[in-house]
Order: C-alpha cells, then sequence, then structure tokens
C-alpha cells in the first residue's frame, strides 16, 4: 500500500512538473499551424487573386499597424510592443533560421562555392513567396499584439458574466429550481469554439478589418453563453 501511494504522489509531481513544458508545447504547435495557415491564405491570394500581388498584402501590413498603433496609445499601452511583436515573430521565423542573413549575403555580388550557388538559385527562384511569407509573419505578429489587447475586454466580460450567472444560480436554488448538465457543456463548448473561431478570423483573414468589429461581438456573445454556463452549474459550490 506505502509504495502504491508513493507511485501515485510521484506520478502526481512529475504530472505538475511537466503540465508547463506540455502547454508551452501546445503553444508552440498552434502557433506554427496558424503560421503556415496564414503563408498558405497569403500565397493564394498574391499569386491567385489579387492583381496588385505582393503590394496589397504590403498594403494591409500598413494599414494594421497603423489601427494597432493607434488602439495600443488609446488604450494607454505602449505602441512598442505592437512593432516589437511583430519584430520578435519575423526573427523567430527567419532570423534565427538564418534566412533573413541569406538573403542579404545572396544580394552581394561576391564570388559563391558551389553549393551556395545551387542554395542562391533555389532561393531566388522561390523568392517571391518568401518575400510574402516574411510580409505574412509581420502580420502575423501585428495581429497577435492586437489580439492580446482585446484579451483584457473578453476576460472582463466572462467575469462579469460569470458571477451573475452564479448569482441566478443561487436564486433558482433557493426557490428549489434545478440545474441543467447539458445546458452548462454546451455553453462551456460554444465559448471555446467563439473564442477559437474570432481568433482565428482576426488572424489569418485576407483583408483589412478593424479587430474590434470581431472582439466585441465575440465578447458580447461569451458573456451571454458564460451567463447561462455558470447559471446551470450543477456541482456545490
Amino acid at each position: 500500500m506505502a509504495s502504491r501511494n508513493a507511485a501515485f504522489h510521484e506520478g502526481v509531481f512529475a504530472g505538475a512538473l511537466l503540465a508547463p513544458l506540455k502547454i508551452a508545447f501546445m503553444l508552440i504547435l498552434g502557433l506554427v499551424g496558424i503560421l503556415a495557415v496564414a503563408w498558405i491564405v497569403d500565397w493564394i491570394f498574391v499569386f491567385k487573386v489579387w492583381p496588385e500581388g505582393v503590394d496589397r498584402l504590403k498594403d494591409i501590413l500598413a494599414v494594421d499597424l497603423a489601427r494597432t498603433l493607434e488602439l495600443a496609445e488609446w488604450q494607454g499601452g505602449v505602441q512598442s510592443v505592437v512593432t516589437g511583436t511583430a519584430n520578435f515573430l519575423y526573427g523567430l521565423v527567419f532570423g534565427v533560421t538564418g534566412i533573413h542573413d541569406m538573403g542579404l549575403r545572396f544580394a552581394e555580388s561576391a564570388s559563391l562555392s558551389i553549393p551556395d550557388t545551387i542554395v542562391r538559385n533555389t532561393y531566388l527562384a522561390n523568392i517571391e513567396a518568401i518575400e510574402v511569407a516574411m510580409i505574412g509573419t509581420q502580420l502575423l505578429g501585428v495581429r497577435l499584439a492586437t489580439l492580446a489587447m482585446m484579451a483584457p475586454l473578453l476576460v472582463l466580460v466572462y467575469l462579469v458574466a460569470a458571477v451573475d450567472g452564479l448569482t441566478q444560480r443561487a436564486i433558482r436554488r433557493a426557490c428549489g429550481g434545478r440545474e441543467s448538465a447539458s445546458l452548462y457543456h454546451r455553453a462551456k463548448h460554444l465559448q471555446v469554439m467563439l473564442v477559437v473561431m474570432g481568433g482565428a478570423l482576426v488572424l489569418i483573414q485576407p483583408v483589412s478589418i478593424d479587430p474590434r468589429l470581431v472582439g466585441v461581438p465575440v465578447a458580447l456573445l461569451v458573456g451571454i453563453l458564460a451567463r447561462l454556463q455558470w447559471a446551470c452549474y450543477k456541482k456545490h459550490l
């Protein structure tokens, strides 16, 4: 019995230590997936849809950056965080991998070895796609900063709605009413779907729109669902 208890506690301890690593891995994996989808969307629109090509994507980046800087100033935040996020993501993808320095080196007229010449030819053959990926990465960084600035509104609405829902639950229980586990779980899952879909729309959309047009409706819907969720909570508090 003692050995089983010891093994159980060791398992719990190991799980607690590994939990942050698992969360970090899932976040990195999610970021890589979002980045890949954003690149694919940008490539499709630049090469197949937009007559202006990559210039249209540059305009979207400029408009989104200006709007996000304005939003940061309105919230009293530091504007450098916006550009810092975009530059950090760009450096993480193209700086750490050496692709940025590779482009600078290949732009010079210095003689290259045979392997470097092969790499240079491959780079030049795909330079337009690489440029789109670079701009798209910076655009994703700007939009990630936008989502971070919208997060406080979402958290505030959720907390207010949860308190109101728990109050309604207490009133109903005092009057002999019952809770609904099915409504609780449906409301909870719908909130996750709304947040994920809203975040994906802000991050991947191939147009420039005010993120508040997405964030505010999503926050209101999450508030309604959060109130319903906690009003139908069945377990004892």
